[in-house]
């Protein structure tokens, strides 16, 4: 019997993940059928319901629901129970459900990896302070880099996360028009891209060696990376490769295997150049 997996979120048109996962269960001969579901705002509960009791295994959740998702789940992994938020779900034997937050691995897997990017004894600036940014902290803390710095339209909530994760390493708090000084790494984790939006940052957080990253993606560069592009920043990348890095690491809950993902990321990349 075919396994039913699906990824969540409002909107999803736009999402990439049934064609990484059905190329991840081909990679690695799953029987598995994984689809897009538009939920509406007010029906997460409701939808996930549906979709278990009628022989779900599993669901990604993206944009708006990760905290949803937290309230929903029975149980948690250290790193989901950490971050509050959740991304991945896996229905158990005895029904109940497990969550898990991939996102941080798969960003900082991203960067490091796939990109070359030092992050250890860097100034970072991570912009938001909603459930994608509480989910990607403790993994980019880990990485043991020389000040971590949230920033975000209203101030109190960016000092709630700061709090959260002081005993991880020096993170701070700032409104996002009051930052000071340049960052060597600046993530967007905010969904601004996703409506064409920039978020109110000076330009005086960039400088020749600042690494950009939308934790968004589109067919065109997002308007936070031609933002950045426009004042200089020399290495700018989107969230797609985080998407099927934290896409492995939920495949791997899933099924206990993990697929490689340099391959998929290569296929995605090159359908997007060619739809320019």
């Amino acid at each position: 019997m075919t396994d039913l997996y699906a990824v969540v979120g409002n909107p999803i048109s736009h999402s990439k993940s049934p064609q990484i996962h059905t190329a991840f269960a081909a990679q690695t001969h799953q029987d598995l059928l994984y689809t897009a579901q538009l939920v509406p705002l007010d029906r997460f509960d409701s939808a996930l319901n549906k979709f278990f009791e009628h022989g779900g295994c599993g669901v990604n959740v993206t944009v708006p629901f990760k905290e949803n998702a937290w309230r929903y789940a029975d149980e948690f992994t250290p790193r989901a129970q950490r971050a509050q938020a959740v991304n991945t779900l896996k229905k158990m034997s005895d029904g109940r459900i497990l969550a898990d937050n991939t996102d941080g691995v798969g960003l900082v897997r991203d960067l490091t990896v796939n990109h070359g990017v030092t992050l250890t004894a860097k100034r970072i600036l991570l912009l938001g302070a909603g459930g994608a940014v509480r989910g990607v902290l403790q993994p980019l803390l880990e990485q043991q880099p020389a000040e971590l710095i949230i920033a975000n339209r209203t101030l109190s909530k960016a000092e709630t996360l700061a709090n959260d994760f002081a005993d991880l390493g020096n993170i701070n708090a700032s409104e996002l028009t009051a930052l000071d000084g340049t960052f060597d790494v600046v993530i967007n984790g905010t969904s601004a891209s996703l409506s064409g939006d920039l978020p109110p940052i000076p330009a005086s957080v960039l400088s020749a060696v600042t690494v950009c990253y939308d934790m968004m993606y589109s067919a065109r560069t997002t308007v936070f990376n031609q933002w950045a592009l426009d004042h200089g920043v020399p290495t700018v990348i989107d969230g797609l490769g985080m998407l099927v890095e934290q896409a492995a690491e939920a495949f791997a809950l899933w099924r206990d295997v993990r697929p490689e993902t340099a391959t998929v990321i290569s296929v995605l990349r090159g359908e997007r150049r060619q739809r320019r």
